[in-house]
């Protein structure tokens, strides 16, 4: 698949996580508290998988392309970001792809939980890559179901009973294209496994 058409079966997955994002939010009416610059959510480390990478990249070109200025800040804030985690970083330094195995993914869990998203403005609490941002960042908020159970934002829903949330459940992807498009994304990329925002935003090219 080219990227252009990978690109443009995104967009399609895009619409449709961003639609049942907008129809969890009307149920949960208030309990839902996500706002701009609301920015917990944007601290710590997370893994994101290539179609979340490929999209922040061309989010990063859009943005080098009408506001360089800013698309400079968050590359450098993205290489700073690197430089700090180094050590700690349970995957291959070169690539930013990490690593499998399960003691890696222990440490995972408990690695950069306190480093800002490098595509986070320090100064207005706002996402500067919010159309491209990872699917992780695209249903946070929602109750959302996992292989843990029902899981909301520890900031809302508060006061409303298991079957209130329970009511407002977003179903993102029940087709799972994603999945697809994942296979697709490391196939154009030939670059499989997971990353980190960061590494996806330090240089213009996958290194």
């Amino acid at each position: 698949m080219s990227c252009s058409k990978l690109h443009q079966r995104d967009r399609a997955l895009v619409q449709i996580v961003d639609g049942a994002f907008a129809e969890a939010a009307r149920k949960s009416g208030s309990w839902l508290l996500c706002r701009p610059g609301c920015a917990q959510c944007c601290i710590g480390a997370f893994a994101i998988n290539q179609l979340d990478a490929a999209r922040l990249r061309q989010g990063m070109t859009d943005l080098e392309a009408h506001s360089p200025e800013r698309a400079a800040a968050v590359r450098e804030r993205a290489r700073l970001s690197i430089q700090s985690m180094a050590t700690e970083f349970p995957g291959d330094p070169q690539t930013g792809v990490l690593y499998e195995d399960k003691e890696s993914k222990e440490r995972f869990e408990d690695f950069a939980n306190d480093e800002p998203c490098s595509a986070l403005d320090p100064l207005t609490g706002r996402c500067e890559l919010y159309e491209s941002r990872p699917m992780t960042c695209r249903v946070f908020g929602p109750p959302v179901r996992s292989e843990d159970g029902l899981g909301v934002c520890e900031l809302c829903f508060q006061g409303a009973t298991d079957d209130e949330i329970a009511a407002c459940e977003m179903q993102p992807d029940l087709d799972d294209l994603e999945s697809t498009l994942v296979k697709e994304a490391e196939k154009s990329a030939d670059r499989s496994g997971q990353t980190i925002v960061a590494y996806c935003l330090a240089y213009k090219l996958s290194i």
